[in-house]
């Protein structure tokens, strides 16, 4: 039996054991066909121009890519594949944009920030609570705001630069920083940021995806960014998809019918999808669920 209804099973940004994902790439491949996913992408932390635990090695980027080529061929019959990177932006040399990263046979690129240059030295933000409180300490001298304005300005340099197809956990300092300070995301200063992050998103016709990895994770349902913003995202149109950040296997659908659900209620009625090679506009369908 045939239908005609959409799939909203897709993932986009996952990371296998070529990074920091803790599984085999096959294992979320075969996850995502038993799920019944329609498309699902493998976008591992691309390398960095310095050593870092959670990246792809350099080195590794063509068996990296041979791997992703000899799984669309045993799949092609079950599942659309797509090879992407999870790219850093680092600076005006390594970026989304560099001709390194645009010349590799990738399907689609993330841009995200993870780091925050301090003093020539680049600080991991996106850790844990208590590592984020001591590089604050440390790097920041206790000066939230300014990291947190930090990260926004560095996002939007990304932004202008281009050479991807969607921001990646779009507003994820957010997470950290308020255990910092409970109540930032309503100060005056954090909306105003906020909303000249996002008016240059929609301004360079950039997707942004609902980021849904710490939704089970003990994080009392949080998406990246943060659902009190998907109204001013359907106010500037801009295009968006829903991807779960997997580093395991069976993570790989978590928060998706909630996140679907929430962009919804916003009045969001698509999602944007890889099909036949090209991002379409999905209509959400929950009964399908």
């Amino acid at each position: 039996m045939t239908t005609d209804r959409p799939n909203n099973r897709t993932n986009y940004h996952s990371h296998c054991s070529f990074c920091d994902g803790k599984a085999p790439m096959e294992d979320f491949v075969e996850e995502a066909v038993r799920q019944g996913f329609a498309a699902y992408g493998i976008s591992s932390h691309a390398p960095l121009p310095f050593p870092a635990r959670w990246t792809l090695e350099a080195e590794r980027m063509a068996a990296y890519l041979a791997e992703i080529d000899r799984l669309k061929a045993a799949y092609a019959d079950r599942i659309e594949l797509y090879a992407g990177l999870e790219i850093d932006y680092l600076n005006e040399q390594s970026n989304p944009a560099s001709d390194y990263f645009q010349k590799l046979p990738l399907d689609y690129r993330i841009g995200s920030v993870h780091l925050i240059e301090s003093r020539g030295k680049y600080v991991d933000i996106d850790t844990d609570a208590e590592t984020f409180a001591e590089n604050l300490r440390l790097h920041f001298g206790d000066d939230l705001r300014k990291l947190v304005t930090d990260y926004f300005d560095k996002l939007m340099r990304m932004v202008s630069t281009g050479g991807f197809d969607f921001v990646g956990h779009a507003d994820k300092i957010v997470y950290n920083a308020s255990r910092c300070q409970p109540d930032i995301a309503e100060q005056p200063w954090y909306r105003q940021k906020i909303r000249e992050y996002f008016e240059t998103i929609a301004r360079h016709g950039a997707m942004v995806e609902i980021n849904t990895k710490k939704y089970h994770a003990g994080a009392g349902g949080v998406f990246f960014p943060n659902r009190s913003h998907f109204r001013l995202l359907r106010e500037l149109r801009i295009p968006v998809l829903v991807n779960s950040d997997a580093h395991l296997p069976q993570t790989i659908d978590s928060g998706r019918r909630e996140a679907l659900a929430a962009l919804q209620e916003a009045g969001i009625d698509t999602v944007m999808q890889l099909t036949g090679g090209r991002w379409q506009p999905t209509k959400i369908d929950l009964a399908a669920y």
